[in-house]
């Protein structure tokens, strides 16, 4: 908490050079293009406060505009521990329904009509009016659509060509034609039943500002100095709004980071942002550069991650300088699957928590909803608690418990079919097929989750040569076991909701071609963004930082996939890390065996026979060698020594499916039994 400080020259002491040139600019235009971590928040309480301080603010005349409630309750805390009161701090939401409020009886008559807290029911019965026949989930995605062509302050007359030229895609398989007359159609439904939509409260407020000069000299004399958080997140309709509350005034502060712009699919854009110094051409532009928050191992990644982009040239964006001291490296980790991913993952969370990190304190972030399934998992298999952030658990979700009881009452009439099939005969009737939806939105989100329980179908069916029956039981057992309560636990979120907040340590999971950047994103500026998506994930951590991937999606899959783009040249052990001096994978690995070798001379002779036997066991199922078991997997067998399967079940590299594949081979190769692999393979 900030200490009260008992003079301007002590509340200004406590920042840098960087903050303190916020704070000591109190009048005109002010641009501040604040890194991840640079302290923003508190450069401009501390400018609010020295405004109020010097009198040259009252404070009931300062409106500071953020974009969450979260956010604004934390402004409003930080300005009352400065000692300065009556500061308005609200999202744009927020502020223009209290102006709305207040001026709609004397303006309008009456009070305003009620908001529609969700869009879809009157998506639905616009779409039913034209034929659409929209289910569920595609009234989601047309809902959306609606949203971002109201924030774009785009009617139903240009939609057509407005959609085109910002190359939206087809919702739905509705061209733009059919989604410009939802739009009028919607409208139609909205005022028959005498409700508006949140889009509506801003557009409203606008309209009024627009028609009566007297309300809107009545606001600018309530409002004479502004500040905008998060600026590069404003949309038209937001930018619209602020414009009219301004009038022909300048007494305007922004702040923002455009590589932190991962919203342009909401109607968002930096472009206000960059594009602040033009439109004010005497306001001083104050970068904030030192990170407070990351490590120097952690805010090196995130710079270069931008740097190979060519973020630093004319783009606004920010280089950040690390004010940390050094701690732990950033650790990269490739696995042979999603579940051995996710189980690596929670071994590592299991050996941070016991190095003292609280759970709290860690968060796996991913692309999409559709990863979380096998994280929820493997944390509820190592006892580790969860908690996700921004979204259902997957057992929770209402296409996954509808799937669920569809596969449950199939149970008899899929007698004798192949689970892999039968499952997928049950889910297609639900919406799953072969080849995922085109589009990003509700739909994707769905088929994520249907095809997650066709990917389960068939690793059960590989593994345990599992029934249909089987994966109901595997299925309820999940989801009994992933519904316990957790008080504290490790947070799961997509790389979107877990914008603007930060933990000790950080898990970015999936870092692979088709999920970051997602096989959706076409064209430039869609890459771009999946760019900057990664840059949000990493400057997120403070000093643990993960960022791992699968070469296959299911286990024994083909290892077809490819580690994000965005890390070329990072990544240590690709071709450009051996080109700087290093060292190739296989150079790493066998300098990392005989190392081995070197230090353990009594686990040699146990190593080189599990080696020979996995020899033996990739040429019988036609795979390499490493997909049976790693090398370092098998130093630790060397090591370890199990007795049981309890005992090699906590080794790194054992998870449920190779323990139920080769567990006991292996702890007959441990006892120095002779092992037939072929009639082993064949039981």
């Amino acid at each position: 908490m900030d200490q009260l400080a008992t003079s301007t020259d002590e509340l200004l002491d406590a920042l840098d050079e960087d903050q303190r040139a916020v704070a000591e600019r109190l009048t005109g235009p002010l641009c501040v293009l604040a890194g991840a971590g640079t302290g923003k928040t508190r450069a401009i309480t501390y400018r609010i406060a020295n405004g109020v301080r010097s009198g040259t603010y009252n404070p009931q005349t300062v409106l500071a505009v953020t974009f969450t409630a979260r956010a604004a309750g934390e402004m409003r805390s930080r300005l009352r521990d400065l000692g300065v009161g009556g500061v308005q701090a609200r999202t744009f939401h927020a502020a223009a329904l209290r102006q709305l409020s207040y001026f709609w009886p004397s303006v309008i008559g009456g009070g305003v009509p009620r908001i529609a807290e969700h869009k879809a029911s009157l998506v639905g019965e616009a779409s039913g009016r034209l034929g659409l026949g929209a289910d569920r989930t595609a009234i989601r995605d047309l809902s959306s659509e609606v949203e971002w062509a109201k924030v774009s302050l785009i009617t139903a007359e240009d939609y057509v060509s407005r959609a085109a030229r910002a190359g939206r895609e087809a919702v739905g398989g509705h061209d733009h034609a059919t989604i410009a007359r939802l739009l009028s159609v919607y409208e139609d439904v909205k005022n028959e039943r005498g409700v508006i939509d949140f889009e509506d409260v801003l557009l409203l407020l606008i309209g009024i500002l627009l028609e009566r000069d007297d309300v809107a000299a009545q606001v600018r004399g309530q409002y004479r100095h502004f500040v905008v958080d998060e600026y590069q997140d404003v949309s038209p309709l937001q930018q619209r709004l602020l414009e009219l509350w301004l009038g022909d005034r300048r007494e305007l502060c922004v702040v923002g980071d455009v590589s932190q712009t991962i919203y342009s699919f909401t109607g968002a854009t930096p472009r206000f942002l960059t594009d602040f110094p033009r439109r004010y051409n005497d306001a001083p532009v104050v970068r904030l550069v030192r990170d407070y928050r990351s490590t120097p191992q952690v805010v090196d990644l995130a710079n270069n991650v931008l740097t190979r982009a060519g973020r630093f040239r004319d783009s606004g964006a920010v280089e950040l300088v690390a004010q940390r001291p050094s701690s732990a490296a950033v650790r990269y980790e490739t696995y042979d699957d999603d579940l051995a991913e996710a189980r690596g993952v929670a071994e590592r969370i299991a050996a941070l928590e016991k190095d003292g990190v609280p759970l709290s304190e860690i968060a796996v972030l991913y692309r999409t909803n559709g990863q979380s399934e096998a994280l929820e998992q493997a944390l509820a298999d190592a006892g580790v608690g969860y908690l996700v952030r921004g979204g259902e658990r997957f057992f929770s979700r209402r296409e996954v418990k509808e799937a669920i009881a569809m596969l449950r009452a199939a149970v008899r009439s899929s007698a004798g079919q192949p689970v892999t099939e039968a499952v997928r005969d049950v889910l297609a009737s639900v919406g799953w097929s072969v080849t995922p939806p085109a589009a990003r939105g509700a739909a994707r989100e769905r088929w994520e989750s249907l095809n997650s329980l066709v990917n389960l179908a068939d690793d059960l069916h590989v593994t345990r040569d599992a029934g249909m029956a089987e994966l109901v039981a595997e299925l309820n057992e999940r989801a009994t076991a992933q519904h316990a309560p957790t008080v504290d636990g490790v947070t799961l979120a997509t790389l979107h909701a877990a914008k603007g907040l930060e933990w000790d340590a950080v898990f970015l999971v999936g870092v692979s071609e088709g999920l970051l950047p997602i096989s959706l994103a076409d064209g430039d500026q869609a890459i771009a963004e999946e760019r900057r998506l990664l840059y949000v994930g990493i400057t997120r951590a403070r000093e643990h930082l993960q960022l791992s991937y699968a070469r296959a999606r299911t286990v024994g899959g083909r290892a077809s996939r490819k580690r994000s783009r965005f890390l070329d040249g990072i990544w240590p052990d690709d071709g450009a890390a051996g080109r700087r001096g290093g060292m190739s994978r296989r150079g790493a690995a066998r300098q990392r065996a005989e190392t081995f070798l070197e230090e353990n001379p009594a686990d040699v002779e146990l190593y080189e026979r599990l080696r020979s036997w996995r020899g033996e066991v990739a040429k019988a199922i036609s795979k390499p060698a490493y997909t049976v078991l790693h090398d370092t997997t098998l130093q630790a067998i060397a090591t370890a020594k199990p007795k049981d399967l309890r005992q090699l079940a906590v080794l790194r590299g054992i998870g449920a499916t190779k323990l139920d594949a080769y567990g006991g081979q292996v702890l007959a190769v441990v006892r120095g039994d002779a092992v037939d692999v072929d009639a082993w393979l064949t039981r």
